[in-house]
């Protein structure tokens, strides 16, 4: 096995839980036959320690439908709305319209309908998620004011067992709470020694899921079909291509504003999504060039929901289109990463008024560069020239916006274990296409300014193969937060700052067998000085105050896997709205997981998970809470037993 040094000098816990995976690997491997190892290229956050990233293998030992299931055991993410397609996510009590979020690279910047979730995802084909909380290094990509979510699909090498051509993939799921059966059929093979293929198809009909006291919440139903199709082809020793397609459907009947629950004014209506993304990735890495290692992504992503509600047919389309070039050079000491990117978004609303559009564009430069002044002492600097560009079709306005975000961190280690690091990073935002349920409709006030986030933290952090920890606390300021003005429910306007503070512990220890970690985060939203909630502050931000999450892992041969996960939420009192002092009951919910591989055969996988196992009846802080007698957000699901079975051949 070689690595590549993209990152250089003292481990992290990312490369040394790659380290002790590989190693159990190979112990494995040499009681049976031997396996050859592909390169390893390790990356990730060189200042502070990662808690949130999300593996292939995580995501199939607790069977993830949706994102409350891919980020469950994440102490920095959060996921409201009950329902999938309501469902919202969270960094630090950061909603997802002020993140970056990109699957393989495109970015995913649009939104149909402020009651609806914006990020559509299918966890099948999943090989990992990385999260970034806070505005980040110039990397992050244009308007990552609260951080960023990078989701990437599996290649048809990853599917292949080692020395075969081809393959096929055969996976069925039964949920005990929605009766529902999902299916994933998978084809993947070698078209030639350097180039290789797969398509996937997935499907599940998911009924109506009741929660902990047995009630049905109506409005949760789904139809869901998901294509995926990938060519991956190694043009030369140093040059690798990519070319994916993905597809995504979701139709069923919803709720009028799918994250609030069924009610006389909030009644049932079909309501249908789609996403449609094509990614191509290239890269040019020479691995005796430390001058050249060059990425280029070109995307494509179009997403439309359509409503036959109150307002009668509704269609709401958004489409970004745009391209990420960089380089990797390494001088000396100095790991330096250059590079432009360039998107444009066009929001379309068809049906409530007459048609109508938003087009934007932001056009970036950036360049961050990791300093290894000593084998102990990391520096890291960056900045970012973003320009964006808004054209308002509904009200005829137009705006430019433009401005350097820089960023600057390091990282020291007191001993081989023990560090320190620190981080003040910046990030803009301009005016953007808008929410296309609103675009027909809704202006934006004329001297609507630009959003600027400014991010500190500062902590500890403890790695070993054993051992592993850290501390560190955080605030982050985003100045002139744009959002619905609220004494003019038709203007976008900026509304005040948004302030997130708070701190994250971990602890977790590895074992030869036995993987355990403890997590603790205490997090404070604030908007324009208003402890931010999920209905007054929707699009922006919402504040879940206390967390804990405990998971443990238990890998008790090669045919048998156990494991438990715990999120515990306290619960708080006289929580202040605009619709009057509301209590959130805490909560702790439950999760256990089973992996069988029979000793017979190594290409079957069965799988058991038990989520909410004490069938808790409770509403997660991050959805909208319940003010008795006016709206309620939805109630989580109760206890649902997962029973999957794998066939690969």
């Amino acid at each position: 096995m070689s690595i590549k040094r993209s990152i250089v000098g003292r481990p992290t816990i990312l490369t040394l839980a790659i380290a002790y995976a590989l190693s159990g690997q190979v112990a494995w491997a040499a009681e049976n036959e031997s396996i050859q190892l592909d390169t390893v290229k390790v990356t990730g956050n060189t200042i502070t320690p990662e808690t949130n990233s999300v593996t292939a293998e995580q995501i199939e030992k607790i069977q993830a439908n949706d994102l409350q299931d891919l980020f469950s055991q994440s102490p920095e993410v959060t996921i409201g709305g009950g329902p999938g397609f309501a469902q919202k996510l969270y960094i630090r009590g950061v909603e997802d319209q002020l993140l970056n979020i990109t699957i393989d690279g495109a970015q995913q910047a649009t939104r149909q309908f402020h009651h609806a979730g914006r990020i559509s995802i299918e966890p099948e084909l999943l090989k990992r998620v990385e999260v970034n909380a806070g505005a980040g290094n110039a990397l992050s990509g244009p308007g990552a004011l609260g951080g960023s979510v990078k989701f990437t699909t599996k290649d048809p090498e990853d599917m292949l067992k080692p020395g075969d051509q081809f393959g096929g993939l055969v996976k069925g799921m039964f949920s005990s709470n929605t009766d529902s059966f999902k299916t994933n059929t998978s084809l993947f093979g070698r078209l030639t020694d350097d180039w290789s293929a797969m398509v996937s198809y997935t499907q599940a009909d998911v009924d109506n899921y009741e929660d902990g006291n047995g009630d049905e919440m109506l409005g949760t139903e789904a139809d869901q079909e998901y294509l995926f199709a990938k060519v991956v082809g190694h043009l030369t020793d140093s040059q690798t291509l990519r070319l994916s397609f993905e597809k995504r459907e979701d139709e069923g009947e919803r709720s009028q504003r799918p994250q609030w629950r069924v009610a006389g004014f909030n009644p049932l209506y079909p309501i249908e999504s789609e996403r449609e993304t094509i990614t191509l990735n290239y890269t040019l890495n020479p691995i005796n060039n430390p001058y050249l290692d060059l990425a280029l992504t070109l995307y494509d992503t179009e997403t439309e929901m359509f409503q036959n509600g109150r307002f009668g047919p509704f269609t709401g389309t958004g489409e970004s289109t745009g391209f990420d070039l960089r380089n990797t050079s390494i001088l000396g000491m100095h790991n330096v990463t250059y590079g432009v990117d360039y998107r444009e978004d066009k929001t379309i609303a068809d049906g409530v008024s007459e048609s109508a559009k938003d087009d934007s564009k932001v056009k970036g430069i950036y360049i961050q560069d990791d300093i290894y002044i000593t084998d102990a002492l990391l520096l890291s600097g960056g900045m970012r020239y973003d320009d964006y560009e808004l054209e308002n079709e509904f009200a005829n306005t137009q705006y430019s916006e433009d401005d350097v975000s820089h960023n600057i961190g390091l990282n020291f280690h007191f001993t081989e274990n023990f560090s320190a690091f620190a981080s003040y990073a910046e990030a803009f935002k301009g005016p953007l296409a808008q929410d296309a349920f609103k675009v027909g409709f809704t202006s934006n006030a004329a001297d609507l300014k630009p959003e600027k986030a400014e991010n500190v933290e500062f902590g500890v952090a403890y790695e070993s193969i054993s051992w592993f920890g850290s501390a560190k606390a955080y605030r982050s300021e985003i100045q002139d937060v744009i959002g619905v003005s609220p004494s003019n429910r038709n203007l976008f306007d900026n509304i005040g700052d948004l302030d997130s503070d708070g701190y994250i512990l971990e602890v977790g220890h590895r074992w030869k067998s036995v993987m355990a970690r403890l997590s603790y985060h205490y997090n404070d939203a604030e908007v324009d000085g208003v402890e931010a909630n999920a209905y007054d502050h929707n699009g922006i931000a919402n504040t879940v105050r206390d967390t804990v999450i405990v998971s443990m892992d238990y890998q008790y041969d090669p045919q048998w896997n156990f494991g438990w996960n715990a999120r515990f939420v306290k619960g708080r009192d006289n929580v202040e709205s605009s619709l009057g002092e509301v209590d959130q009951p805490g909560f702790g919910v439950h999760d256990l997981y089973v992996q069988w591989t029979p000793s017979t055969t190594e290409d079957v996988r069965i799988g058991l998970a038990l989520r909410n196992v004490l069938d808790k009846d409770y509403l997660d802080h991050s959805s909208v809470a319940n003010y008795e007698g006016i709206l309620s957000g939805y109630n989580e699901p109760g206890r649902d037993v997962r029973l999957s079975v794998a066939w690969q051949f």
